[in-house]
């Protein structure tokens, strides 16, 4: 008994931590299993406590002590991180920390008071100890006794071996099983809910920043030219797969390109309170080509992965912003194509030249100029900078000087979160939505259409889209599934799994042709990788590095999430769960050989994509 309690630390270390780290999967119950977790927790602890076997009695409380605060600070950043972006903190996330906007304020939705309560065991572990040495003076003497006789190295270098090659052993073979059981899942950390879910908090943060030091590394090392040639056929395959409706139809028009702040699809067209939330869109859907089957696709770079997407037809980086990862890269985008066909380009955004990299990434995207912050008159803010209406504004005037044709890249600020357009403009009533998440949203974004409608019908009355064509697509959602329960009572939803979510992810898409042509509903499944694709066949820009599909021409469909999971013609799977769902019942189905052969495929595409940045192949196929 006093041989354990000379371990006592360890043993108290051992049960926090492990403690905390279930505490955390209750928070993310929904995709948790407490049965499979314990050990792949306690073997990735083990190593930890392992090494303070090398130290004394004395220090080695400390260095467990110090290890406690710090894996209760990740525990409890991840826990809000999870709550807001449902995914977990990864080391391109966090460097690119001041790239995520208005965290601050994300922080206070998300955050509990009861958060605070991981801290609890470290804030009383000293004062516990204080009393305990001065009320029982002799008890503690003998544990100070019974720890000193563990301070030999011939006890504490042996110890230390036993328990590290344990703690690795053990790492080693769920780790090994994961691979098994979802390949490519941790060299992609694709899903990291999953990897912690099957592998732990810690031992998710450790494969982490191994993947990232390996990308790090990769950038600057060779890789397999058999793997290269590899993707470049594949894509040349892809470019192929189009067809020759709308073939051409842009030749000579101009692009306008508007991207709306979460704008999402379950607004449009509905009403509240007897309100049109979205009257001048409804308005123009009506005399545009409406896409109401188109889902976003983005992963931790928000609205950044949208234009990535949308510009490149090239899939999102697995953690963080490829705006930020991969800014040195060359890209076939949208603008250099169009710029062989001796198009002007230009992006427009009221906020800081510099958020999400892209005062960087839009030279690197071939557009001739970007104006941004410094380009606008801040005679106007609202929420993040510049209002939507002084934007829309101002850029109508800066377009007027745009050589023709031309590419006008334009992205919304007003309706982002924290939504603080709400009322602007006189009252829109919400009934039993005021002051909730989404009744603030539904505020917001009611402001927002208001703005573009007046944008819109200056183009037409100036007689702009009598030679462009528009595009207008939201970039990603608005209501993060902690507040799923207002999303589905809003829209009427009853269910509650991987497809009832999945299902209310779409976006607008809308495209205006001249003169009203082209005037329809298209209920295609399509996304935002598709978006380039779609446009390189109406322009005639011939690119040959998309992952895309043509919404027009190709009947097949096949879309990609970052985590994984697919929407096809006939089937939802979802990553995170291992699960599939018809789409006209939305009942669970059976995986078949063809749903696992196109699960893999959706992996090949993702590690395709990854691969093909990661060594900044389009320029060495270029230069091929």
């Amino acid at each position: 008994m006093k041989k354990i309690l000379g371990y006592f630390d360890v043993i108290l270390f051992l049960v926090l931590v492990t403690l905390k780290s279930l505490i955390y999967g209750n928070v993310i119950n929904e995709y948790f299993n407490i049965k499979g977790i314990i050990f792949p927790i306690l073997a990735s602890l083990i190593v930890i406590v392992s090494f303070s076997l090398l130290f004394k009695a004395k220090r080695r409380s400390k260095f467990l002590y110090i290890w406690n605060i710090i894996l209760t600070i990740v525990l409890i950043a991840d826990t809000n991180y999870f709550r807001y972006y449902k995914d977990v903190l990864s080391i391109p996330v966090i460097r690119n920390g001041l790239l995520l906007g208005s965290v601050n304020e994300a922080i206070k939705d998300v955050i509990k008071p009861q958060d605070l309560l991981l801290l609890l065991d470290i804030i009383l572990i000293p004062i516990i100890k204080t009393i305990f040495k001065i009320k029982f003076k002799d008890n503690y003497l003998d544990y100070i006794n019974n720890k000193a006789k563990t301070d030999s190295l011939k006890i504490r270098i042996p110890a230390f071996a036993l328990l590290i090659a344990l703690g690795i052993s053990a790492d080693s073979y769920y780790i090994h099983k994961l691979n098994i059981e979802q390949p490519r899942l941790i060299e992609g950390m694709y899903n990291k809910i999953y990897i912690t879910n099957s592998l732990g908090n810690l031992n998710c943060h450790v494969l982490d920043v191994c993947n990232f030091a390996k990308k790090n590394i990769l950038n600057s090392t060779s890789l397999d030219d058999n793997k290269k040639d590899d993707i470049q056929k594949y894509l040349l395959k892809n470019s192929k797969n189009t067809g020759t409706d709308f073939n051409n139809i842009g030749k000579g028009k101009n692009l306008i390109m508007l991207q709306v702040e979460a704008l999402q699809g379950f607004v449009i067209n509905k009403t509240i309170e007897g309100q049109e939330i979205t009257p001048n869109l409804n308005r123009w859907i009506k005399k545009s080509l409406y896409f109401d089957n188109y889902y976003y696709q983005v992963a931790g770079g928000n609205t950044s992965d949208a234009e990535f997407m949308s510009n490149n037809s090239l899939y999102p980086a697995a953690s963080g912003a490829a705006y930020y990862i991969y800014s040195g890269d060359e890209f076939s985008s949208l603008a250099t194509k169009l710029k062989e066909k001796k198009y002007y380009s230009a992006a427009l955004h009221g906020y800081k030249e510099g958020f999400w990299n892209r005062n960087a990434m839009y030279v690197k995207e071939g557009f001739d100029n970007f104006y941004g912050e410094k380009s606008f008159n801040l005679d106007e803010t609202i929420g993040l900078g510049l209002s939507d209406q002084s934007f829309f504004k101002q850029s109508l005037e800066k377009m007027e000087s745009f050589k023709k044709p031309y590419f006008s890249f334009l992205v919304t600020l007003t309706s982002h979160y924290p939504f603080e357009a709400v009322d602007k403009y006189g009252e829109f009533k919400v009934g039993k939505y005021e002051n909730t998440f989404i009744g603030n949203y539904i505020k917001s974004i009611h402001y927002t259409d208001k703005q573009i409608g007046i944008f819109l019908d200056e183009l037409e009355k100036n007689g702009t889209l009598d030679n462009s064509i528009l595009v207008m697509y939201g970039d990603h959602f608005a209501i993060p599934k902690n507040h799923a329960n207002e999303l589905y009572s809003f829209v009427g939803e009853t269910k509650d799994d991987d497809y009832a979510w999945a299902k209310y992810q779409k976006v607008p898409l809308i495209m205006h042709f001249p003169k009203d042509a082209n005037k329809g509903l298209n209920s295609t499944v399509s996304g935002q990788m598709d978006l380039y694709p779609t446009l390189s066949n109406m322009f005639d820009l011939n690119n040959k590095y998309m992952f895309g599909q043509d919404i027009f021409n190709v009947k097949d469909r096949f879309l990609v999430f970052r985590t994984g999971s697919f929407i096809d013609n006939n089937v939802f799977y979802s990553s995170s769960t291992k699960k599939y769902y018809d789409l006209k019942t939305a009942l669970e189905v059976a995986e078949t050989k063809e749903l696992k052969k196109k699960k893999d495929e959706a992996l090949k595409q993702l590690d395709y994509s990854d691969t093909l940045l990661d060594h900044n192949l389009i320029k060495k196929y270029k230069e091929k």
